[in-house]
């Protein structure tokens, strides 16, 4: 399968996820804010499907939530922390 991101490559979202396929991490201590285009993650995980497992985080590296989506939905932002 020939992918266009690999695993823990940074990633944004260039669409809104359905909000069906979130799920925000239990450990995250602050409000859960919504998960909107524009959003800076990590791949967790890519699945058989040829989707991605992305780890949302916030602006301090701390994870906020996981989202599936597929690969023409996410482009790399070039350097962020």
């Amino acid at each position: 399968m020939n992918t266009k991101f690999k695993k823990h490559e940074k990633v944004r979202l260039l669409i809104d996820p359905d909000p069906e396929y979130i799920e925000y991490d239990p450990a995250y201590d602050e409000q859960k804010p919504p998960i909107k285009k524009g959003a800076l993650g990590r791949i967790n995980v890519i699945l058989p499907n040829g989707q991605y497992h992305v780890e949302i985080l916030d602006e301090n590296n701390n994870t906020i939530a996981y989202v599936m989506i597929d690969e023409d939905f996410l482009e790399s932002p070039g350097s962020f922390n």
